[in-house]
C-alpha cells in the first residue's frame, strides 16, 4: 500500500533539502547547487536567501563565487533570472531551451517581421565583441532590423541566446543596469549539446521533493517533466499526499518526522521555495497565497513560523535607522514574536551593518 504524507511531512521534507532546519555550514556554491538555483529577477535576494540557510555567510562569499565564475546569474527555470552553478548552467541550459522558445509566443504581434535565423547569430556577434547592456543590444540590432520591433529583438536575445551577467563591486554583485556576455565566453564552456531532463528531474527532487510531475512542470516550466518521472519511475519512491496524488521522490532522500522543530526564517523576496510546486501547501496555506504576490506580480518576503508561511515582512533604511515591519497573516503567539524580534535584529544588521539602531515593529495595518 502506497504510503501516504501530510502536509507537515512534506514542509518537513522540502525544509531539510532546502537548507532550512539548520544553517549549514557549506560553501555557497555548494548550497547553491543543493538548492538547484535560487530566483534572481533582483541581485539582492539570493544574499538574503543565504544568508537566512548558511551558518557565518558573508556577503563577500557570494560576490568572490560571482566573480570566480562558479556562480552565473541568468534566464533559467520558467523563462526567469536565475543564481546557478556555472557547472548547472551548462549542464541544463539547453534542457531549458524549448520551454524559452514557447515564451516567445508572449511577443504576438511584435514580432512580425523577426526571422530567429538572423538574429541570433547578430546578437551573438554583438555580444562576441564584449559585453553590452541590453539597451546597447537593443539598439545596435535595431539598426540591423530596422522593421522589427526593438523590445522584441531584445526579448529574442534574452531567451535564444545563451547569456551571462556580468558582476560588478556593487553591493550586491551588480548595477542597476547590467552587462551581459556570452555565457561560454563567460564559463569557459558551451553548454551541453543534449538535453538532459531525466537528470534535472531527479536535481529537482533532490532539492524540492517529494513532489508530482505538475509540482515539476511548476518550477521548470517544461511541459515534459511528468513523463520524465515516469520514465524515472521504477527507480524513484511513490508517496501520496493527502489528496490522494502521487509524489515522485529520491528513495535515500531526507524525510524527518513531521514533529522535527523547524527554526524561524526570513526568506528573500521571490525565494524559490514558495514557487517551486503547483500545490503550496507544504509552505503556506490556500487562504494565505493570494497574499503572497503583488498587483505587479512581484513576490513578497515572507517569514516562516513552525516550518510554514505565518506573514511577509518589508524593511525601511532612514537616517541610520533600519526598520523591519512584519505583516503576520494571522495573530501569533507572544514566543513567535520574541523569536522574529531576535533573529529580525539579526537580519537587520546583515542588510544595514552601518545602522546606529534597529527596529523590529508589526505593521500598524
Amino acid at each position: 500500500m502506497t504510503e501516504t504524507l501530510s502536509v507537515r511531512a512534506l514542509n518537513r521534507a522540502t525544509l531539510a533539502r532546502q537548507l532550512l532546519l539548520a544553517r549549514e555550514p557549506v560553501p555557497v556554491t555548494e548550497a547553491v547547487g543543493r538548492l538547484l538555483g535560487m530566483q534572481a529577477q533582483e541581485p539582492k535576494p539570493p544574499f538574503l536567501g543565504l544568508w537566512t540557510r548558511l551558518d557565518g555567510f558573508q556577503a563577500s562569499d557570494l560576490k568572490k563565487a560571482l566573480q570566480n565564475r562558479s556562480l552565473v546569474r541568468a534566464t533559467m527555470m520558467r523563462a526567469t533570472l536565475h543564481l546557478m552553478t556555472g557547472a548547472d548552467y551548462t549542464a541544463f541550459r539547453t534542457t531549458m531551451q524549448p520551454m524559452l522558445d514557447g515564451a516567445l509566443r508572449v511577443l504576438g504581434d511584435r514580432a512580425e517581421g523577426m526571422d530567429l535565423k538572423k538574429v541570433v547569430p547578430s546578437a551573438r556577434a554583438l555580444l562576441g565583441q564584449g559585453p553590452r547592456t541590453f539597451n546597447e543590444v537593443r539598439a545596435l540590432l535595431q539598426e540591423q532590423f530596422p522593421d522589427v520591433n526593438d523590445r522584441a529583438l531584445g526579448y529574442a536575445v534574452r531567451l535564444c541566446v545563451p547569456l551571462a551577467m556580468v558582476p560588478t563591486q556593487d553591493r550586491w554583485g551588480f548595477p542597476r543596469t547590467s552587462q551581459f556576455t556570452l555565457a561560454d565566453d563567460w564559463l569557459g564552456a558551451a553548454p551541453s549539446d543534449e538535453p538532459a531532463l531525466d537528470e534535472l528531474m531527479l536535481r529537482y527532487l533532490a532539492a524540492y521533493g517529494p513532489a508530482s510531475g505538475v509540482d515539476a512542470q511548476t518550477w521548470s516550466g517544461l511541459p515534459e517533466s511528468g513523463a520524465a518521472l515516469e520514465r524515472l519511475r521504477p527507480g524513484l519512491r511513490v508517496f501520496n499526499d493527502d489528496r490522494g496524488r502521487e509524489l515522485f521522490d529520491l528513495p535515500d532522500a531526507p524525510r524527518p518526522g513531521e514533529d522535527v522543530a523547524a527554526p524561524l526564517r526570513f526568506l528573500p523576496e521571490f525565494d524559490s521555495l514558495v514557487l517551486a510546486h503547483a500545490d503550496r501547501r507544504r509552505v503556506i496555506a490556500d487562504a494565505h497565497r493570494p497574499l503572497l504576490t503583488t498587483k505587479n506580480l512581484r513576490v513578497r518576503a515572507v517569514f516562516l513560523w513552525d516550518g510554514f508561511a505565518q506573514g511577509i515582512w518589508e524593511t525601511e533604511y532612514k537616517r541610520k535607522v533600519a526598520t523591519l515591519r512584519l505583516r503576520p497573516f494571522d495573530p501569533l503567539p507572544k514566543a513567535a514574536l520574541d523569536e522574529l524580534t531576535r533573529e529580525g535584529e539579526s537580519l537587520l544588521r546583515f542588510l544595514e551593518p552601518d545602522a546606529k539602531e534597529t527596529i523590529v515593529t508589526l505593521a500598524d495595518d
